[in-house]
């Protein structure tokens, strides 16, 4: 949890780099929370719930992906690959299970290398 309450403290910070645990935890508790609250819209009758949590989560989403892309040693404009459909994202994904750079790149330090 603490790395997802990490990428929205950085809420649309696209300077510096992400690590692969970083990225993927916030992917991971994006989904749990998107799933639990399209449970709870369905049961209360409120479609409009995970609708404003998508939107909340939109830019921090993409912030954290740019931040993944700097990791590896790319432009944050490789994120527009996705607009290619599946070929598109199939790259994308590809970029964000890569390991980042090791040691400093044109985007800062490693982030592994202060991690805890």
């Amino acid at each position: 949890m603490d790395w997802y309450l990490k990428v929205l403290n950085n809420y649309v910070g696209f300077d510096g780099r992400a690590r692969r645990k970083e990225y993927w935890m916030f992917v991971l508790f994006n989904i749990l929370i998107s799933f639990v609250l399209s449970l709870l819209a369905r049961l209360l009758g409120m479609s409009w719930l995970s609708s404003i949590y998508s939107l909340a989560v939109l830019l921090p989403s993409i912030a954290v992906s740019v931040r993944r892309l700097h990791d590896t040693g790319r432009s944050g404009w490789w994120f527009l690959i996705n607009f290619i459909p599946i070929i598109g994202f199939i790259v994308f994904l590809v970029f964000m299970c890569l390991e980042g750079d090791p040691g400093m790149n044109r985007y800062g330090p490693n982030p592994k290398e202060f991690a805890p």
